[in-house]
């Protein structure tokens, strides 16, 4: 749904007719929590949003707009939700998630994983003192998450906001480990493989021309980073997830912007990691095989 933004004046304050002040009214979805947003320091004690918070804020719901339709559908066929957040930090996407798609008598539940254990005790606290009882925070990695009791054996939502480098990948392996559904990512600070371009620069250079295109230390962190998501974007296809990869909000909000979304299907694509074996090849990059073909 898209808000029709107005300018305000700095002192119109007064409040809409569901206490949101009527200058936030553009930033703020109807029926948002503006205590969750205070909890999670998005809102000022005193109601005030700054410019650092109203960017966050707009990317964690422009997110939601993708997500929000795949609860709809998953609850719609199944009447039932199981969402699994990866990296999940101090919760911000699982929070609003749930105030805005699960808190008004909708079942299910969502999950958030994160190895920082002051990081899921806060979020369990937060949890309880808003009254959003469908919310579990698992102190796990993801490999312990894979096999973990305190998470079903599939589930419909895995997402992984800016989870960084590798732990991207281990939230695919979580993935498709619990048959999951649907598969949300924005990954972040692609650097394995660019590691790994670096490590074998001089043996490249013998090997291809295309080692031209990571010469320069720029080029191999732009390249290694683009080489990843397509990488990972072979990996689901092979695994028979339909993709839509797209950027999140506009370039100036965010430069870790790109999202994939999977949707599960019963065809994968033929020739997936045949692809991805060639790019690996081509590029040098066979030690990394394993975390990418599988």
């Amino acid at each position: 749904m898209k808000h029709k933004t107005t300018r305000m004046p700095a002192h119109a304050t007064e409040p809409e007719a569901d206490g949101t002040p009527s200058a936030l009214s553009s930033d703020i979805r109807p029926g948002q929590s503006l205590e969750l947003l205070k909890a999670l320091h998005i809102l000022t004690r005193d109601g005030k949003l700054n410019q650092d918070s109203r960017r966050k804020l707009k990317q964690v719901h422009h997110l939601v707009n993708f997500i929000a339709p795949l609860i709809e559908e998953c609850l719609a066929t199944r009447g039932d939700l199981q969402l699994v957040d990866h990296g999940a930090g101090k919760s911000y996407l699982g929070f609003i998630l749930y105030d805005l798609c699960l808190k008004a008598g909708a079942t299910g539940t969502i999950h958030g994983i994160e190895t920082r254990d002051e990081l899921v005790l806060r979020s369990r606290e937060l949890a309880q003192q808003l009254g959003f009882e469908r919310m579990a925070f698992h102190n796990l990695s993801v490999e312990a998450s894979i096999t973990s009791p305190a998470l079903p054996a599939e589930v419909d939502i895995v997402t992984a906001l800016h989870a960084c480098n590798t732990a991207t990948d281990d939230a695919i392996r979580f993935a498709l480990a619990k048959h999951a559904r649907f598969i949300v990512l924005v990954p972040c600070c692609q650097a394995e493989v660019a590691a790994a371009l670096r490590a074998h620069k001089n043996e490249s250079f013998g090997k291809t021309p295309l080692s031209e295109l990571w010469r320069h230390p720029i080029h191999t962190r732009e390249l290694g980073s683009q080489v990843t998501n397509v990488l990972r974007c072979l990996l689901l296809e092979a695994h028979g997830y339909q993709l839509s990869v797209t950027e999140l909000v506009g370039w100036e909000h965010s430069m870790k912007n790109e999202l994939i979304v999977a949707r599960a299907t019963d065809k994968p694509r033929g020739n997936a990691r045949e692809r991805a074996t060639q790019i690996l090849s081509e590029l040098n990059l066979g030690s990394l095989r394993e975390r990418f073909v599988y």
